[in-house]
């Protein structure tokens, strides 16, 4: 390899890391900028159902990704589909795509993520080499929706609410319109029968129309409970050693649906408590439990170790995910009985300010930090707490600054306490 193909082959993957890093709902921006040299295109769409805020990830032409539809891509990845475990389908050729028949180059990756590009020109594409990045940004958000930071949580809370509200407002309207309509076509004081019954045939259509397409928000935005604890129980095999006895007590069935944030941060919380208290000596069992109240759901991970467990670590890892859903978290350890861990994440959507949106644009390590600002600590107090370098934490600083739009740490710490960010332990 000469040193100019060397070089482009850093650069790539220089701007490969960068897509990464970002924040996740301008991930189709970012790699939009970094594929377009190698994939010239008009438009270019990312879709996972896991990302339950936003599904869809988009960058070009308005005229396209502001059109398109979930149930276009969930269409799209129903005829690639069932993903490969080994390999990504690629696909070329036509689909519709914001209500218009377009070329494509369509890529369902192993992790189930679609990517959808429209193609400009008629030029050769290297789909082989499009698939290999795609695989790394797909691996990478699926990292991120399970990981179920801080950051996701609140951005992801954020616009289901903001999608909530605008579907219940457009079905209250059009409901409205169409119950008139029907109101007055069984009037018995308008004639012409036949006219008037196709009339009411077609606004009946219409309702229940709207009411299916207000069922299958609900579909994209929630989890069943069960549906949620049993992906849990698949998440936790082999998270647990053999020799420790794994009790799983399931949620009642039926009843409210999980938001899909809630349904992340419950899993991430449980994957990572009971990854701390494993590590213990002499434990012989770990229970679990889901259940919920009508309004919360409750999360309770406990043992029978000899109350050993790291509950600094564990709280400083999984307190912040469930805070920034409005939700509250407890930890216990009894010498020689054991240790408990309990959340309870609300099922409805806080109002979120714009404060707390605000705070979505940053990463885990960021929140972190500014729960550390919160506190008042400086920057080596921060770096001995967080066991890396003082020039990390100013990193760290300088970027919530930046992001938060503020001058001092001051205003960052009041921000950050505005939006209900605890000062960290």
């Amino acid at each position: 390899m000469d040193s100019s193909t060397r070089g482009a082959e850093e650069t790539r993957l220089e701007g490969l890391r960068g897509v990464l890093v970002g924040p996740l709902p301008e991930i189709g921006r970012r790699f939009s900028t970094l594929v377009t040299p190698l994939v010239p295109h008009t438009a270019l769409v990312i879709f996972t159902r896991e990302c339950t805020g936003r599904p869809r990830k988009v960058a070009g032409d308005p005229l396209i990704v502001d059109r398109v539809t979930v149930a276009e891509l969930d269409r799209i990845r129903t005829e690639l589909g069932p993903a490969q475990p080994d390999s990504s389908i690629v696909h070329r050729g036509t689909a519709v795509l914001g209500g218009r028949e377009l070329p494509v180059h369509a890529i369902l990756d192993r992790t189930d993520i679609l990517l959808v590009t429209v193609p400009r020109g008629t030029g050769g594409v290297d789909t082989g080499l499009l698939a290999g990045l795609f695989a790394v940004v797909a691996l990478g958000i699926q990292l991120q929706v399970r990981h179920a930071s801080p950051a996701y949580l609140a951005e992801s809370r954020a616009a289901s609410a903001e999608r909530a509200r605008t579907v219940a407002e457009l079905t209250q309207a059009h409901a409205a319109h169409l119950e008139t309509i029907l109101a007055t076509l069984r009037s018995p004081d308008l004639d012409d029968t036949r006219a008037r019954a196709t009339a009411r045939e077609s606004a009946t259509s219409a309702l229940l129309g709207l009411r299916t397409a207000v069922d299958r928000h609900r579909e994209m935005a929630e989890e069943a409970v069960a549906t949620a604890f049993a992906r849990l129980r698949g998440e936790l095999r082999g998270l647990v050693p053999a020799a420790i006895d794994l009790e799983l007590v399931e949620p009642p069935v039926g009843g409210r649906g999980l938001p899909g944030e809630v349904a992340h941060a419950a899993r991430a919380v449980v994957r990572g408590g009971v990854l701390g208290l494993v590590t213990q000596p002499a434990l012989s069992r770990v229970r679990v439990a889901w259940d919920c109240d009508g309004e919360n759901l409750l999360v309770d991970v406990r043992d029978d170790g000899g109350g050993t467990a790291d509950l600094v670590e564990l709280d400083r890892q999984l307190r912040p995910r469930v805070e920034t859903l409005g939700g509250t978290y407890e930890s216990e350890s009894t010498a020689g009985w054991g240790s408990r861990l309990s959340a309870m994440l609300p099922l409805d959507h806080p109002e979120a300010g714009e404060k707390q949106t605000a705070l979505s644009v940053l990463g885990p390590r960021e929140v972190e930090v500014l729960g550390h600002l919160v506190a008042g600590r400086r920057n080596r107090v921060i770096a001995e707490r967080l066991q890396v370098s003082e020039s990390t934490v100013k990193f760290h600083v300088a970027a919530v600054l930046r992001k938060l739009e503020v001058g001092t740490r001051g205003e960052a710490a009041a921000v950050a306490a505005e939006a209900g960010v605890r000062p960290a332990p």
